[in-house]
C-alpha cells in the first residue's frame, strides 16, 4: 500500500474519517432523541419510563450484537466495502422510516437500523486497521484510531444541534429524516473514495481450525434463537414473569449465550500461535462490558436527569440568541392550572402532579409561569453533545499526555490505558451521586454543571479505553478473524448496552435516584481491578504479537 500523505497516514484514513463522521451524525442524532420521542406524551409514543428503558436497552444492545453477523459475512463472503455500503443503505432507510408516525414504522425502523449497523460498524473499523497493517504504517495505528475517533465525535457533536432545531421547529419526523440524510452523505463520500481503500479490502483464507460458515449458522444462530425462546418461556414455566427485570432482558441475554460460547470455542480450538492473543482479547471483552453499561446510560439515565432534574432555564438575553436556532424547548403551563400560594403551596402542588407539565413538578410554585403562558429552556438533547465536545477538546490533550510520558520513558501499554479508563469511568459516576444529594433526591432542580462534570470525567475514561480497545483488536486478531473479533468487541458493547437499559429500568422503579450510579461505581471498580491484575500478561502478548506495546 503506497497511498500515504506527507503526515505518513494513509489517504484512506480520511475517506473513512468523513464516512464515519456522517454515519455517526445520523446514528447519534437518532439516539439522542430516541428516549425523548418514546416518552413524549403529546407528539411521541407516550411509553412509560420503565418500558422506554427496556426498548432503549434492547435497541442499543441489538445494534451492537449484529456486527457479529456483519463481520462474519464480510470476512467470509462479501468483503468489507460491499458490506459497508449495504449497511449504510439499511440505516438510511431505517432513519427515514422512523420519520413516519406510529408504532409499526417505529419498530420497523429500529430493525432496519439494527441490521444496517451490523453490516457497517465492524467492517469500517476493520478496513481502518488493514490500512495500518504495513510496516511503514504499523507504528501509527493507535494515532490513526484516535484521528478516526475524532471524526466519530465531530458527527456526534453537531447532530444534536440539528436534532433540536428540526424537532423544535418542525417535529420529530423531520429530525429523524435529517439522520437519514447524514447517512446518505456518508455513503456518497465512501463510494467516491474507493481508490484509497480498495487495497485494504482483502478477504483472508480460512484455516483448518476455523468453523465453516454453515456450521456457524447451525451452531450459533439456531441455538441463539432457541436460547432466546427459552428466555421467554422458562420464567413462565417456573411461575414468574421474568428472571432479569423484563422479558426483553431474558430473551436477549439468553440469546447471547451461544454467541459467547462460540467465542470461547475460538480460544479452545485456536492454534498455539493464536491462543494467547485470542485469550487476551476475550478477557478485555469481558471487563469492558461494564464501561459500555455506564457509558450508554447517556441516552436514558442521563437524558432523564437532564430532562427532569436539571435546571435548563436561560436568561432573556440568551433566549433571544438561541431561539432562532431552535435550541430552546417550549414548555407551556395549562390555562386551567391555579398556582398555589404559601404556606401550603408544596402540598397543593403535589396534589396537582398529573396535570402539571413534567418540568414544573420539582419547581417551587412561585417560579411557575402564569397559566396559559410558556417558558423556554435548553433542549434536552443538546446535553448529548457534551461528550463529543469533550472528545474533540480532550483528544489532543490525551495524546500529548501519552507522548509526554513516552518522552520520559514511561510507556503505558494498551491494556494499561484501558484499565485506567475503567477506573476514571468509575469516578465519573460519583459526580452524579453528588448531584442526587444536591437535588435532595430529585425534589429540586440542580445546576447543569453536574452533568457537564460527569460527562467531562467519563470522556477522559473513554479516551483511555475505547479507541485503544479498537486498536487492540486490530493488533491481536489473527488476520483471517479480524472482523469476527471486532464483532466480539461489539458483542461486549451489546451486552453492556443491554445492561444500561437494565440499570435504567431499575432506576426508574426505585425511589432512590442515586441507585443506578451506585451500581455503576461498583461495577467500574471491580472491572478496573480485574484488568489491572492482568495488564502485564496481556501487554506481554501484545509485545510478542506486534513487537511493541
Amino acid at each position: 500500500m503506497n497511498n500515504s500523505t506527507s503526515a505518513k497516514h494513509p489517504k484512506g484514513l480520511y475517506v473513512l474519517f468523513f464516512t464515519e463522521m456522517w454515519e455517526r451524525f445520523g446514528y447519534y442524532l437518532m439516539l439522542g432523541i430516541l428516549y425523548l420521542y418514546m416518552t413524549d406524551e403529546k407528539s411521541g409514543l407516550a411509553f412509560n419510563e420503565a418500558f422506554a428503558n427496556d426498548i432503549y436497552g434492547t435497541y442499543i444492545a441489538l445494534v451492537y450484537l449484529t456486527p457479529f453477523l456483519g463481520g462474519l459475512l464480510a470476512d467470509r463472503i462479501f468483503g468489507y466495502r460491499s458490506t459497508i455500503i449495504a449497511g449504510g443503505l439499511l440505516m438510511a432507510g431505517g432513519y427515514l422510516t422512523l420519520s413516519l408516525p406510529g408504532v409499526i414504522p417505529f419498530y420497523t425502523a429500529l430493525l432496519l437500523v439494527i441490521l444496517g449497523n451490523g453490516f457497517f460498524k465492524p467492517n469500517i473499523s476493520t478496513l481502518l486497521g488493514n490500512l495500518y497493517n504495513t510496516p511503514q504504517n504499523a507504528s501509527l495505528k493507535d494515532k490513526g484510531y484516535n484521528i478516526f475517533y475524532m471524526g466519530i465525535n465531530i458527527g456526534a457533536f453537531v447532530c444534536n444541534f440539528v436534532a433540536a432545531y428540526m424537532r423544535n421547529n418542525y417535529g420529530w419526523g423531520h429530525a429523524f429524516a435529517a439522520a437519514g440524510a447524514g447517512m446518505l452523505l456518508g455513503l456518497i463520500i465512501f463510494i467516491a473514495g474507493q481508490r484509497h481503500i480498495k487495497e485494504a479490502d482483502v478477504i483472508q483464507p480460512t484455516q483448518a481450525e476455523d468453523m465453516p460458515l454453515g456450521q456457524i449458522f447451525g451452531y450459533i444462530f439456531v441455538p441463539a434463537l432457541l436460547a432466546g425462546a427459552l428466555g421467554y418461556f422458562l420464567p413462565r414455566l417456573v411461575g414468574v414473569d421474568n428472571f432479569l427485570g423484563s422479558t426483553t432482558n431474558d430473551i436477549f441475554l439468553f440469546a447471547c449465550l451461544p454467541i459467547v460460547i462460540f467465542y470461547v470455542s475460538l480460544y479452545v480450538k485456536a492454534s498455539a500461535s493464536d491462543k494467547g492473543a485470542i485469550g487476551a482479547l476475550l478477557y478485555i471483552f469481558f471487563v469492558v462490558i461494564i464501561f459500555w453499561m455506564i457509558f450508554h446510560q447517556n441516552g436514558n439515565v442521563l437524558t432523564e436527569w437532564a430532562k427532569s432534574y436539571t435546571d435548563r432555564s436561560v436568561s432573556s438575553e440568551m433566549q433571544a440568541t438561541l431561539k432562532p436556532f431552535g435550541f430552546l424547548e417550549e414548555i407551556k403551563m395549562p390555562e386551567n392550572i391555579k398556582i398555589p400560594e404559601a404556606p401550603d403551596a408544596a402540598a397543593i402542588a403535589q396534589s396537582m402532579q398529573e396535570d402539571l407539565p413534567y418540568y414544573f413538578k420539582n419547581m417551587p410554585p412561585q417560579e411557575w409561569p402564569a397559566p396559559g403562558s410558556s417558558i423556554y429552556v435548553i433542549s434536552t438533547e443538546l446535553f448529548q453533545s457534551l461528550n463529543p465536545f469533550f472528545i474533540i477538546i480532550f483528544t489532543p490533550l490525551v495524546i500529548a499526555f501519552f507522548n509526554f510520558l513516552q518522552a520520559r520513558g514511561v510507556i503505558l501499554s494498551t491494556p494499561a490505558k484501558i484499565a485506567w479508563g475503567l477506573f476514571i469511568t468509575g469516578l465519573s459516576t460519583l459526580v452524579m451521586v453528588a448531584a442526587v444529594f444536591a437535588s435532595q433526591n430529585g425534589a429540586v432542580k440542580v445546576s447543569a454543571w453536574w452533568l457537564v462534570g460527569t460527562y467531562a470525567v467519563i470522556t477522559v475514561g473513554e479516551l483511555f479505553l475505547s479507541p485503544m480497545g479498537l486498536s487492540l483488536v486490530s493488533k491481536l486478531s489473527p488476520q483471517r478473524l479480524t472482523a469476527v473479533m471486532m464483532g466480539g468487541w461489539f458483542l461486549a458493547t451489546a451486552i453492556g448496552n443491554k445492561l444500561s437499559g437494565v440499570v435504567g429500568h431499575v432506576g426508574a422503579e426505585s425511589s432512590n435516584l442515586a441507585l443506578p450510579f451506585y451500581i455503576n461505581f461498583a461495577g467500574a471498580m471491580v472491572a478496573a481491578i480485574l484488568l489491572f491484575l492482568k495488564v502485564r500478561s496481556i501487554a506481554k502478548v501484545v509485545k510478542e504479537k506486534t513487537g511493541h506495546y
